[in-house]
């Protein structure tokens, strides 16, 4: 395909990288038009393109889901996973070895409101307490990934719903019984109240109900 008709065809549609001779994917503007358009183009770029520090990040910033294409040797690189970390949830897409590292799924979390880049770390660091108390700390929600043990831990509860009372909905049947810690959340917000236990939403709604009788 001529360059000229690609260069417009992929601002329609950046797919259409996939029809390119391996001349036109190796050209940074064409590929960049393709992933502002649709990031899934970034697939059929070359291999140097997808080896390119630069032009790698600045595709992730478009669409994280670029980086599901970038090389191994970029999703093994600390230092750019680190940076890739901060534009969106890209640690599913990062290396073994890099979801296994603190600093870098930490500062996953803490780029990520919902807690979700959580569910991509080792099964080793969703199992550390410590680690558990400073990802909730960052991202209450994060509780919904931890280990179920830890789910229990009345501590690392306390923490998650102190940073976001619906994270109350992970911690254990035990602990949404727990006054305290329910207490914390609705003080962090108030319709946390709706996954307590039922005895301490009856209870609440008794108060409410005889206040001021």
């Amino acid at each position: 395909m001529h360059l000229g008709v690609l260069s417009e065809a992929v601002k329609e549609n950046g797919l259409f990288l996939s029809l390119a001779d391996s001349a036109l994917v190796d050209d940074r503007r064409i590929v960049m038009e393709a992933v502002k358009q649709n990031g899934q183009a970034f697939q059929h770029a070359s291999e140097e393109i997808k080896c390119d520090q630069e032009f790698v990040l600045e595709a992730v910033k478009h669409d994280v889901g670029c980086f599901a294409y970038a090389s191994d040797a970029l999703k093994a690189d600390r230092e750019f996973v680190l940076m890739a970390v901060k534009l969106g949830r890209a640690l599913q897409y990062a290396s073994e070895e890099m979801r296994a590292d603190w600093e870098v799924v930490l500062t996953a979390v803490k780029h990520d409101d919902d807690g979700e880049s959580l569910e991509y770390a080792s099964d080793a660091l969703k199992a550390d307490r410590e680690f558990a108390l400073r990802a909730v700390k960052y991202s209450g929600f994060s509780l919904k990934h931890v280990h179920q043990d830890l789910q229990s831990d009345r501590d690392v509860v306390m923490e998650a719903v102190m940073e976001n009372g619906h994270a109350l909905e992970y911690g254990s049947e035990e602990l949404k019984s727990d006054r305290d810690v329910v207490l914390e959340a609705v003080k962090q917000n108030p319709t946390a109240l709706y996954f307590a236990s039922e005895d301490l939403q009856v209870t609440a709604f008794y108060r409410v109900a005889t206040k001021g009788t």
